[in-house]
Parts: C-alpha cells; structure tokens; sequence
C-alpha cells in the first residue's frame, strides 16, 4: 500500500465514523423487554412530524452537576433525542445548563424550579442548587415541565402539549363538585395537582350553571343528593349537545367527616335515575372483595389505652389490573385501581348507545345489602350476604352514542326566587361519551392513605379519552409496572403456585446445581485422563 493510498484510506474512515455519529442522531435502535415498553418511543409520538408546519424547539434545561450523580438525566435525555430524532428535523433538541450559559434567572422566570441536592467532593459536603426542567416553544407559544425527573409521563407531555400547540387548542376539563360537603381545593387537591401537570386548565363550574357546549369534557364528582333538577339539566343539555361526562357518584353514603363511618343509603334526587336513564344504574349496596386494602386506625383498649390496628379492609377494593377492559382504550392498560366502599353498576344500554365494562371485582367479590356494617372492629358481620351475593361485580362502565334526555316531555325546572329561564334542549342530540365509576372516595385526598398513584392514572386517561385524544391514553404511564403482589386470589391457585415454586426452590434448584457440579468434574477428569494419554504416547 503506498502512502497516498493509506491517506486516502484514513480519510475516507474518519468522514465515514463523522457521518455514522451524524446518522446515529437519527438512526435508533432499541431493544425494549419492558412489560409496557416503557423505553419505546410510541407510533403517535413517531408520526406527530406529518402535524407539525413549522419548527417546535425543546430545550432542556440541566446543571451538569445533576447528571454527574445521577443516571436518571442521561436516561431522560436520550428520550429526547431519540423523539427528535423521529420527527425528520421537525423538532429541534437544545441541552442547556443555565448555571453555564448564564441563564439561571431567565429559566426560573419561565417556571422552571431549582433544585437542592447534597453533593460530596473531596471528602466535604455541600448543598448544590441545581434545574432539570424543560420548555417547548412552537411560534409564540411557550409550554414549561418545570421539573423532569422521570421517564414516567415523559412523551405523553411532550406530545399532548405539542399538538395542543400546533392545533391551537387548549386542554381544558371542565368540574362539578357534586356533593356540598367537599371542595376542589382541599378533597381534590391530588386530582387537581395531577391534571395541571398533564397541561389541563381547570374550569370549576357551580352546581347548576351553565355548561358551555365547547367545553371538551367534564367530571361530575359526587352529587346524588345535592344537584337538583335545575343542575341535572345543564348536565342533561351538555350531554345532549354531545358532552363527554365522567360521572362518579355513590350508592351508598359512609360518613368520612367525622370518621364514625356509618353508612346509609343515599336520598337520589335525581342524578341515579338521570344515569339509570342513560344505561347503567348504581346500586345502593356495597361491593366486598378478597383483594381487601389495608386499613389503618385508632382504637381504645378495655383500659382505656389508644392502640393502632392495622387490618385487612374488604370495603376498600385493590381492583387488579388483569379485571380491567383490555379492548376499551381508557383500561387498555389499566393498572388498578383503589376503591373506597364502591357501589355495583348495572349496564343496559339503551337503542343507540353502545355500553361497555371497563373493570370489575374479583369472582371472590360479595355484597352488602340494607342495614350497612363498615365498622373495622366488626370484621364477622361483613360477610353476612356473601352467600348468596358472591361473584364478579361491575365496578365501572362505559357508554357511547345518541343518549336519550332526562328530560325529554317533561317542563324545565324552575328555581325558587330567580327569574332565570332553562335554554331549550337541542332539536337534534350529537353523539356523546359517558364514563360511570360507583364511587365517589377513589378521586379525593383519602388515596394517600393506600398510595393510590394509579386513581389519578387513570382518572387522567378518562380525561384524555372523553377529549377525544384516544391515541396518546396509552403513552401517559411509562412506568415498568411490576403488578400487585398478591394478585392470586383464589386460595386454590395460590396454593398451587406456592407448591410449585416450592418444588422448583428446593429440588430443581439444587438438582440443577448437582448435575452441573458432576457434569464439570467428569469433564476435568476426562481431560487429566487424555492429558496423561498424550504423555504415555510421547
């Protein structure tokens, strides 16, 4: 090979390592064994390119001193690359660390919050401030994820707010707080928190206000004895104009306020039978499962003493993510929910609405009927009708299509002392969304005590799905789910699964290790006889 040769040569091998780095940009490939390929770029988030007219910059904001101890902001930006990389130069990725560029009061007056972290360098300690946010800019439209710290929600943000943008278009969702005795703020402020992160705007509508028909979905939490006729109505006309409602009321009412829990049928003034109307009816019983939620509590001892129990508590469901509707995009991939005293749904879907189970009890599940036991101290009276009660329970329900009006012949409601007058019914009904979940607890403050994360899951995918952005429910949780624990509920199949691991641990294990061990012995004394063959040839 002559020198030029060998020059040319080089230099044809480093331009090929330069553009292979270049390709490598956009060229991806990853092997996901995920249950939920978590780590998979989603085929909505592929295509979101053929969407966008004009350039969307994400710049994310990250102090390097985050990335030197920490492995999560790699992962987080190769997320990013790789979603810029599918969006054929459609979207621009800038990594930038504002402690560097000098950008630290810019970043934080566009809601980005720092950080503190303890760091340790040459044997001191020292708190160090540090940013892992990120903004989205697409014209004059600026959206900020304060903090990333995860690959949770990571591409659903990203794709719900960048085709907010581009369509012009805001996530709005509209709440009616049913029942007087709780308030957005404080009862749902977990839920509340959960949708402004997902880029929802909340819009609290009063009890009886006009709902506007271009609102894109609605949540009626509660209400079944509070919201009168003149309420029902403005829920009847939005659902008539083609609103999507997530109802989610009670059929029996336990008394968490002053913590006797003493429950009662409910006094409906109207809104079960509006459901009932529309093709699911909420039963005024309580649904007892074997998938029991932990219940913590005070109690007195006979001297008096205060004593913490903790106790299986079968009021409250753990709903398993395998009795979730796999064909239905809102529990396609559910996973799980927790329950607090949930009341049966019956679907019968009237002509032209099409109705479907999203998820439901165990078979192991039971009734409680009448003169209502929830007293923890009490556990031998909540089986009193599981004889004759037992069995899988609907527990949430889905319709879709022209609903008939609550209303419909009947005079519009009147209110005392107001000369305000009803709007007519629409002469045509529009096809509609209704979600039905027997249990109002499920959306408040009390999932902190069983770490409900996955209530606001899918109440977020209900939102999604009632606003009609069916395609991206499914990337919303990242998360590698590993599954509840005890998920075997049936005390036959947990026995058998117990026997069967047991005898895989304790004789295929050490069998295996056995064999191995001779098979490797027989193999070194095969050797040393061959080796000593060779030798008595020589």
């Amino acid at each position: 090979m002559t020198k030029r040769q060998a020059v040319v040569i080089s230099v044809l091998a480093i331009t090929a390592i330069f553009l292979g780095l270049l390709v490598s940009r956009r060229l991806w490939f990853r092997l996901d064994l995920t249950k939920n390929k978590a780590y998979t770029i989603s085929k909505v988030s592929r295509d979101l390119y053929a969407e966008i007219p004009d350039e969307v910059r994400v710049t994310y904001y990250l102090s390097d001193k985050l990335r030197a101890v920490h492995p999560m902001p790699g992962e987080i930006e190769d997320l990013l690359r790789e979603y810029a990389a599918y969006s054929r130069g459609k979207i621009r990725l800038y990594v930038k660390d504002p402690a560097k560029t000098q950008l630290a009061e810019q970043v934080e007056r566009l809601g980005i919050q720092p950080q503190q972290i303890q760091t340790v360098e040459q044997d001191q300690a020292s708190v160090a401030t540090v940013y892992t946010g990120l903004t989205i800019e697409y014209l004059d439209k600026v959206e900020t994820l304060p903090v990333v710290f995860s690959l949770d929600t990571l591409e659903y943000d990203l794709t719900s707010r960048i085709r907010a943008m581009i369509r012009g278009t805001e996530r709005q969702l509209g709440v009616i707080v049913g029942d007087g005795f709780r308030q957005w703020n404080e009862d749902y402020a977990y839920l509340n928190q959960a949708l402004v992160r997902a880029g929802y705007r909340i819009r609290l509508i009063s009890p009886g206000d006009e709902i506007p028909g271009t609102l894109p979905a609605l949540f009626v939490l509660g209400g079944s004895e509070d919201l009168d006729d003149w309420a029902l109505y403005r829920i009847d006309r939005y659902i008539q104009e083609g609103g999507k409602v997530l109802f989610a009321p009670e059929g029996v009412y336990v008394d968490t306020l002053n913590g006797s829990l003493e429950a009662r049928e409910l006094k409906d003034r109207g809104l079960l039978e509006m459901l009932a109307s529309y093709g699911v009816t909420v039963r005024p019983e309580l649904v007892l499962d074997k998938t029991a939620l932990t219940l913590q509590y005070q109690t007195r001892t006979a001297s008096g003493a205060i004593q913490l129990r903790i106790t299986p508590y079968p009021h409250w469901i753990g709903v398993l993510p395998e009795s979730g509707n796999p064909e239905h995009p809102v529990s396609a991939r559910f996973g799980g929910l927790d329950l607090f005293w949930p009341s049966p749904l019956e679907l019968h879907a009237p002509r032209g609405v099409e109705g479907a189970e999203l998820f439901s009890s165990t078979g192991e599940a039971w009734l409680m009927r009448g003169d209502f036991s929830t007293d923890p101290n009490v556990p031998y009276l909540f089986e009193r009708d599981a004889a004759e009660t037992r069995g899988r329970k609907v527990l949430g329900a889905s319709l879709s299509g022209v609903f008939p009006s609550w209303f419909r012949g009947a005079d519009k409601p009147v209110r005392e002392g107001s000369e305000e007058t009803l709007p007519d019914m629409p002469a045509e009904a529009k096809p509609a969304r209704v979600l039905v979940i027997g249990d109002t607890d499920f959306a408040t403050g009390i999932i902190t005590m069983t770490r409900g994360q996955h209530n606001l899951d899918f109440l977020l995918q209900a939102a999604d799905w009632l606003g009609n952005d069916d395609d991206i429910i499914g990337i919303r949780n990242r998360e590698s789910q590993t599954g509840r624990l005890d998920r075997i509920i049936d005390p036959a199949k947990k026995a058998q699964a117990m026997r069967l691991a047991q005898i895989v641990n304790v004789v295929f294990v050490p069998l295996l290790v056995i064999a191995a061990g001779l098979f490797f012995a027989w193999r070194r004394r095969a050797r040393a006889r061959a080796a000593e063959s060779r030798t008595a040839r020589e």
